[in-house]
């Protein structure tokens, strides 16, 4: 009878009372994309992205205004992206806890908005920047009710491949990360010219 009275309890709203939000496939692109090993290099992508460049940039209170740091840090995460026109990325806005909730999911989606509309200026299509997430308030990085500029934040991060690439669509997964490996071995003087370029655009 326990079991009924839950399984009924659990179909007790009307067809309809909450649409899915998005998440109906989640599973089966998952595994999809473990099978193909899209998953595995996806990781392993940020893992290097996160590793070479800064992924994180934070903002003044209350403001989605990209200040100078903020502009030096998107132009380095422009220069990594571009090597990879197969590979698409994600940026996520953060606030902290000070406003509404509500309040601070928009303002945390100008934030991400900002750092998109800044990388595509650097030659990155928008249709790569996929997905612009805002988590407003709720994962801070430090854990307080007050003004913390370490929470006013968007963090950028690699999300998966371009579908429609030829590299992507014949599976050439390991031609990426050769590619990456080559790239890294440039030396620090190249690398700061190309970004001394990118600062003065």
């Amino acid at each position: 009878m326990a079991c009924l009275a839950l399984a009924v309890a659990g179909c007790s709203n009307e067809a309809g009372y909450e649409l899915d939000g998005g998440s109906f496939g989640n599973a089966t692109f998952n595994n999809q994309q473990i099978q193909t090993g899209a998953m595995q290099y996806t990781q392993l992508l940020n893992d290097r992205f996160a590793a070479e460049v800064p992924t994180t940039i934070t903002f003044a209170f209350d403001s989605a205004v990209l200040d100078a740091n903020a502009q030096a840090v998107l132009a380095r995460q422009a220069t990594w992206i571009r090597q990879f026109p197969e590979v698409r990325f994600r940026v996520y806005g953060h606030t902290d806890a000070v406003g509404s909730p509500a309040y601070n999911k928009q303002l945390g989606l100008r934030r991400a908005n900002a750092a998109v509309a800044y990388l595509t200026t650097h030659g990155i299509s928008r249709s790569r920047l996929e997905a612009v997430v805002s988590y407003g308030e709720t994962q801070p990085a430090v854990v307080t009710s007050n003004r913390e500029r370490r929470n006013r934040r968007t963090v950028t991060e690699v999300s998966g491949f371009v579908g429609r690439h030829p590299t992507v669509m014949d599976g050439k997964y390991a031609q990426i990360i050769y590619r990456d490996y080559i790239t890294s071995a440039q030396s620090e003087t190249t690398l700061t010219g190309i970004q001394a370029e990118l600062l003065e655009d």
